[in-house]
């Protein structure tokens, strides 16, 4: 009997261009697959797949996007955007090392949730850690979500900057100005 094991899952980039991270959602087991086994599958995006393991490697089965929810990492130099840095300064000031804050559009509408996260030289690289799934992303994804009814897709970027701190900003309308603003600003 061939063993298998099911979703959701999480798409995360792969070690290589070649391949996908897909993470448990519940679990956060981790199984590197073939790009190919997910052609039309952005990164971010949660799926239903059934996994069954041929010689030890995973296949992919059936799958399909439960919530289309993007992720994008990005190192950059690009200058961070002020609500950004207010709630690293605040999160510095209490001595605490993780801070978020909602941020809202000009018709004072929720637009987005930031979050920063202290730097920790030498022993950690909190960018690659989201981005391989070492830190997953999904509880901050489930939290944006609340109440219920605010089902995503949602558009998340992690960025790390020249700043002491990793970024990770859930923008709650993929298709909006925010989400134009980001694209512009860092990709």
């Amino acid at each position: 009997m061939t063993p298998r094991t099911d979703g959701p899952f999480r798409v995360l980039p792969g070690r290589t261009d070649d391949e996908r991270l897909l993470l448990d959602v519940h679990s956060a087991d981790p199984f590197y697959v073939d790009r190919a086994a997910l052609p039309d599958v952005d990164v971010g995006n949660r799926v239903d797949a059934d996994l069954s393991f041929e010689d030890g490697e995973p296949v992919v089965d059936a799958p399909t996007v439960d919530r289309e929810t993007t992720f994008r990492f990005v190192r950059t130099d690009e200058p961070i955007f002020e609500a950004a840095k207010n709630c690293f300064e605040a999160a510095r000031a209490e001595g605490e090392a993780m801070n978020s804050r909602v941020t809202y559009s000009t018709d004072n509408e929720p637009n987005g949730v930031v979050y920063t996260f202290a730097d920790q030289p030498g022993s950690r690289d909190l960018f690659e850690e989201f981005r391989d799934g070492g830190k997953p992303l999904d509880p901050l994804v489930d939290r944006a979500a609340q109440p219920e009814d605010a089902n995503p897709p949602f558009s998340v970027w992690v960025i790390d900057s020249e700043e002491p701190f990793v970024l990770v900003y859930i923008v709650l309308d993929p298709d909006g100005l925010l989400e134009e603003t980001m694209r512009d600003a860092y990709l």
